[in-house]
């Protein structure tokens, strides 16, 4: 089998759409990594409070999005969803919106656990001292969560990066959608997606590498304990 990846590196065109498709997916990863984490902390927080109501929404929200496929989601949020309200969103937004839906449900989990394993003295101390319940979560629960399950959420993170390739069935231009788009000119799927596994791999790993190092430098004071 002759591997002729000439074909895809020699074309401009090609290496333009292949590098447009990667900073799309990293923008719609972040994006929605980001957003979903403000989410999910409303979300954590509303699980580990003590309204049952509101408890028992974000238990559903979240046991209902890490249940479905995201490609559901996507589909649902993309076409279900502007038919149902009557509005018209341009296909990245449709697949912002999903991407971040999707990731807050993880995230949320993550952080329940994490707000669960703080030490209750602590809590019930800062009660004595008269804090409210507010400023409790915010200067007491809160960043210790964040901090201890930081790895946690650093991998979920990387992982729901990789699946964001299903934004391309949506007809969104991400790296995915590039990769499919070269393929359909060449003809050459061996050498196209071994180019977007590679690809994918230097982007999985890049990520890491800038979340470790945001890791030591927001959280190093738990080395000090």
């Amino acid at each position: 089998m002759e591997l002729r990846f000439f074909e895809i590196y020699r074309n401009s065109e090609y290496l333009w759409r292949l590098v447009e498709g990667a900073g799309f997916s990293a923008a719609l990863a972040v994006g929605g990594g980001l957003i979903g984490l403000l989410l999910a902390t409303l979300l954590a927080a509303c699980r580990f409070g003590e309204v049952r109501g509101l408890r028992h929404v974000a238990t559903g929200y979240v046991e209902f999005i890490r249940n479905t496929p995201l490609i559901v989601q996507l589909f649902f949020v993309a076409f279900g969803l502007p038919l149902l309200l009557g509005y018209s969103w341009p296909f990245w937004a449709h697949a912002l919106l999903a991407l971040t839906l999707n990731f807050s449900a993880y995230f949320a989990e993550i952080l329940r656990a994490g707000f669960a394993n703080v030490s209750s003295g602590q809590v019930e101390a800062a009660t004595a001292l008269g804090l409210r319940p507010v400023l409790i979560f915010r200067k007491i629960i809160f960043p210790q969560a964040v901090a201890t399950m930081y790895p946690s959420l650093n991998s979920q993170f990387i992982f729901l990066f990789l699946t964001t390739g299903v934004v391309a069935e949506i007809g969104v231009t991400d790296l995915t959608s590039a990769g499919l788009f070269i393929d359909s000119r060449t003809f050459r799927s061996f050498e196209v997606f071994i180019t977007l596994t590679g690809i994918y791999l230097m982007m999985a790993l890049s990520f890491k590498s800038l979340l470790n190092l945001l890791h030591r430098q927001l959280f190093g004071w738990l080395r000090t304990q």
